[in-house]
């Protein structure tokens, strides 16, 4: 993309928004921000930060603004890594970072999937990445507990193809207009573009069909960065975050809720010992949308040490 709108790739077209807040810094490189957030969710968090000079969001192919790849479209990476998987996904970010010309290092944002694909860029990308920071990261084990893998092969995934089928159909779109269907994110928190977003997004076929791939190959996400990650550490030269809520989704069962929480403690205690845990009261894994200014204030801290150290240098 340049300047927020698309440009076209051969295999995809993955959109990075870029937005320029007031309060610019002179340096390019001080307040540069790429968040791995829908580009929506990413607007709730920009709006808070206005002393960040650039600030870029990432909707992957096939979700938000970006479409899926055509049946005949290719970059060669095909037989490497399989679509709609983690290794994909960061194959289309970087080649998107080179073509927008995006300074380096930046400040990785992810959330969910988002935080998966933050972690394998920057195990592999790590000259490219001066801080992570990870919104509820999905535990690299999640799916060896038996109920969270019934809760999302016979649960999860079924209701995703539900309404991706409902949108083919049409009848998402007739139950939003009769206010039968309301969309995931709701009440007075979340922006009325947010809410419009998602009502679109509800009755595009396209999009419901990237989620549905996405979360049907999360297994196969989680395997290459559990992979990656033993033969690339990552990088000490990156400042890593966590940012997690007092529960993954307050929509979920407490004990499903609980299994996340335990095995996501023990995967980063044992993988990432180095990173910084920050916990924000009466956030789940919306607080993009429902708790922004939370999150921009740890960005905003990221980016002051970063002046701070670039100054004595």
């Amino acid at each position: 993309c340049t300047n927020g709108r698309y440009r076209s790739w051969p295999e995809a077209q993955p959109n990075l928004q870029r937005t320029r807040t007031t309060s610019c810094d002179s340096r390019r490189t001080n307040g540069d921000v790429l968040r791995h957030l829908a580009s929506r969710a990413g607007e709730c968090v920009a709006s808070n930060q206005g002393k960040l000079k650039q600030v870029c969001a990432y909707d992957r192919a096939g979700l938000g603004f970006s479409r899926r790849a055509m049946q005949n479209e290719t970059t060669g990476m095909e037989k490497v890594w399989q679509q709609s998987t983690s290794g994909r996904m960061v194959d289309d970010l970087h080649r998107l970072v080179k073509a927008a010309e995006i300074a380096t290092p930046f400040i990785l944002v992810g959330s969910e999937l988002g935080a998966l694909n933050g972690l394998f860029y920057s195990h592999v990308r790590d000259v490219q990445v001066s801080d992570l920071v990870l919104i509820d990261p999905i535990p690299e084990d999640i799916f060896e507990d038996e109920s969270w893998q019934q809760y999302w092969s016979a649960h999860l995934v079924p209701s995703l193809q539900a309404m991706q089928l409902s949108a083919a159909a049409g009848a998402s779109r007739l139950l939003l207009i009769l206010g039968l269907l309301r969309p995931p994110l709701d009440g007075d928190a979340v922006p009325e573009d947010v809410l419009q977003r998602q009502k679109y997004l509800l009755s595009n076929p396209a999009h419901q069909s990237g989620a549905v791939d996405e979360h049907f190959f999360l297994n196969e996400s989680l395997a290459q960065v559990r992979e990656l990650s033993k033969f690339k550490p990552l990088s000490t030269q990156i400042s890593l975050s966590v940012i997690t809520g007092d529960c993954f989704d307050e929509h979920l069962p407490t004990h499903l809720n609980q299994v996340f929480a335990e095995r996501q403690s023990r995967a980063l205690a044992r993988i990432y010992p180095q990173a910084s845990r920050i916990h924000i009261p009466g956030a789940d894994r919306c607080v993009v949308y429902k708790k922004p200014s939370s999150v921009s204030k740890h960005l905003l801290e990221l980016v002051s040490k970063r002046q701070t150290k670039q100054l004595r240098q």
